[in-house]
């Protein structure tokens, strides 16, 4: 069986309405082709259920450099990096 592709996208607008409206709208949004789920949360699972990162979002709890949306994991961590002239 195919899975769905998803997309997890991280609403900007809403993190700034939350925060100047003192509300609490979850802010990520998992896509697929026919659906849009709504979440505080997502973790991404291996194909065999272990957890391989989280995406979290804690505005009333921000890290101390004051990202209220962070991705947490335990695993390795390939960059891509842009070079000077892609800039």
């Amino acid at each position: 069986m195919r899975r769905k592709k998803k997309i997890i996208h991280v609403n900007q607008h809403v993190i700034r309405r939350n925060a100047s409206k003192g509300e609490t709208e979850p802010v990520l949004t998992v896509k697929t082709y026919d659906e849009n789920r709504y979440a505080y949360e997502a973790i991404i699972k291996s194909d065999n259920g272990e957890e391989v990162a989280r995406i979290v979002y804690r505005p009333g709890e921000p890290l101390s450099c004051g990202a209220r949306v962070w991705i947490e994991t335990y695993n390795d961590v390939e960059l891509v990096e842009v070079l000077p002239n892609e800039m």
